[in-house]
């Protein structure tokens, strides 16, 4: 099982370019960076917990992880998560492709529907059609990432032939990894998706997830990896066991003297 890194970027943090190669350096597989383009001030975190202030400062992830991508020349690295429902489909489109080219096919397209309704209805989406809006957007990315004249009509995204390149290194393109933790998450991405990118908060569901998700994809005659989200370290064999391709484990904002210090110690488990 691969290891990889979730770092919230921010002005407060590590510089990314550096903390990525120092990353690569240490034989981390994957680099993961998350999503918000604003944090209203009236909204609140589900269950009522406070909204972590660096969700305020993060920065853009695609921008961010083209600057990891120059800096290094193996590490892969992700979206954790992409909020496609508050993006425009075609540019975001663009984005993936882009970075993937750039980064010599190194891409992994996590994504995911939010959680902060204000957030996303400050961007024109409406949070009960959001996952409907969100298979809309991949399948036509798809059609834009493979073909020489995309067109898609959807109830979402509408757009005739056209002409966008470059296309991703990885074809048929970067893989599409969905967060979530529902059945129906694991339904959606047996339909149109290529991995899962469960929480580990509650270790029991994911691996009970892993199960269920296993007997999904068999009966549609597919294999889909499984990568663990800001998972404990003290559940990494668990996982690994249990089959999954690859934990991330969680970096914090914080000055590069720490963080060095964190990714040392979370070093040692890669060869554990």
């Amino acid at each position: 099982m691969d290891l990889g890194l979730f770092v919230i970027a921010t002005q407060h943090a590590m510089p990314i370019d550096r903390l990525a190669k120092a990353a690569e350096e240490r034989g981390f597989e994957s680099i993961w960076i998350p999503e918000h383009s604003h944090i209203p001030i009236d909204s609140v975190y589900p269950g009522g917990v406070p909204i972590p202030k660096d969700y305020s400062y993060t920065f853009d992830p695609f921008i961010s992880l083209a600057i990891a991508a120059s800096a290094t020349s193996t590490i892969r690295l992700g979206t954790g998560i992409c909020l496609v429902i508050e993006r425009d489909t075609i540019m975001t489109a663009k984005e993936v492709s882009t970075l993937d080219y750039i980064s010599g096919g190194r891409f992994e397209f996590g994504i995911g529907a939010g959680w902060n309704q204000k957030e996303m209805e400050n961007h024109g989406t409406s949070y009960n059609t959001r996952f409907a809006k969100l298979r809309d957007q991949i399948l036509a990315m798809r059609t834009i990432w493979t073909d020489d004249e995309p067109e898609y009509h959807g109830d979402f995204v509408d757009f005739g032939p056209m002409w966008s390149w470059p296309k991703p290194v990885q074809q048929p393109c970067p893989p599409v990894l969905l967060g979530g933790e529902s059945i129906h998450t694991l339904r959606r991405i047996v339909d149109y998706c290529d991995g899962w990118l469960p929480r580990a908060r509650d270790p029991e569901k994911v691996l009970q997830g892993m199960d269920t998700l296993r007997q999904l994809a068999r009966e549609a005659g597919r294999e889909i990896p499984v990568s663990i989200f800001a998972a404990p370290p003290k559940q990494l064999s668990r996982f690994a066991d249990a089959g999954a391709k690859r934990s991330i484990l969680m970096l914090p904002a914080d000055n590069t003297e720490i963080t060095l210090k964190r990714l040392d110690d979370y070093a040692k488990l890669i060869s554990g």
